[in-house]
């Protein structure tokens, strides 16, 4: 049976078509509003989701390119809340460390140095269950009261005068199975990556993810045997592991006693790293498991930027910080 509607009629129709796209289209500009990374209080006022606090330094570091933290943390948050609707990620800066995370379910620090993160606010989520993870420069903490927070939290930390920041190319040929390696396939990148991480006794609820044998001179090119250990360099403890081929440990998990989840991930001091699908996939899985999010069998998905877009993350970043002082 055809129905046949008069001209007034199709108007009509199209007219309570309109009404209904402009509703939609508000809902929809409501919703993104509620999903603004730079929206404290909307995420806080947020019910039932998974609320992910990234904490970002801004300070230089070698020029453009290098430490964009801010851009780094835009762009997993944003990911993050594109493919889970049951997730509110933000980002604050270092300069405006959130002094009440009490609502927070993860969070997550790129700093240079973070010793920052070791305070009141961490303290009390961590111990409420809160995820937590630290990327690059921020996984390095000092010995002492932050090195066993990091312990506690993250289940390992760089250590001064034992761990090492090298220049290298590790060649990741073998990605064990885990939730953060869904959808990870080998892979070998050059960045700074750290390794002989200080880790709790016996490893004891770490999961090594990405793993490699580092070559001597990684150490040699730096430190010489004899001489005294260096901050950052060498040491005989170092040495004695790289020279044997022991594999070293570049990003962990770690399954804390109190039901807790921490990560620890010691690239990315290169921001055009995120163009590399296995590397941005391990970081985005990451973020969703130490916050107890599900992930997806093929990984969390994202579709690789583009030069122009990474460099359009550092100009965003540096425009937020400046327009909307955060």
């Amino acid at each position: 049976m055809r129905i046949r509607l008069s001209g007034s009629r199709v108007a009509s129709v199209l007219v309570v078509l309109g009404i209904a796209f402009l509703a939609i289209s508000a809902f929809a500009s409501d919703d993104k509003k509620e999903r603004d990374i730079f929206d404290y209080e909307a995420q806080k006022a947020a019910k039932d989701v998974k609320k992910i606090v990234f904490v970002a330094d801004t300070a230089p570091h070698g020029g453009r390119g290098n430490h964009e933290f801010l851009a780094a943390a835009i762009y997993l948050a944003r990911t993050i809340n594109a493919n889970y609707p049951g997730a509110y990620a933000v980002v604050y800066t270092k300069d405006k460390w959130p002094k009440d995370l009490k609502h927070a379910d993860a969070v997550i620090v790129l700093l240079n140095h973070g010793g920052s993160a070791v305070n009141d606010a961490v303290k009390e989520a961590t111990a409420r269950g809160a995820g937590f993870m630290a990327i690059h420069y921020g996984v390095e903490v000092d010995k002492g009261k932050q090195g066993e927070s990091y312990l506690k939290w993250l289940g390992g930390y760089f250590e001064p005068f034992w761990s090492v920041n090298p220049w290298w190319t590790p060649d990741f040929k073998e990605i064990p199975k885990h939730e953060v390696t869904r959808g990870v396939k080998p892979f070998s990148i050059n960045d700074e990556w750290y390794y002989h991480m200080r880790f709790v006794g016996d490893m004891k609820g770490v999961t090594p993810i990405l793993s490699a044998a580092a070559p001597v001179k990684t150490v040699t090119d730096h430190w010489k045997e004899g001489q005294k250990p260096d901050a950052h360099a060498g040491n005989p403890d170092v040495l004695k592991e790289v020279q044997e081929g022991k594999p070293q440990v570049m990003a962990w998990a770690y399954e804390r006693p109190d039901g807790g989840r921490g990560f620890g991930f010691t690239g990315l001091h290169k921001h055009s790293n995120l163009a590399d699908d296995n590397f941005r996939t391990t970081l985005l899985n990451a973020v969703a498991w130490v916050s107890k999010l599900p992930v997806p069998e093929k990984g969390v998905p994202s579709k690789t930027p583009t030069r122009d877009e990474l460099e359009g993350l550092i100009d965003e970043g540096k425009l937020a910080v400046k327009k909307r002082g955060i």
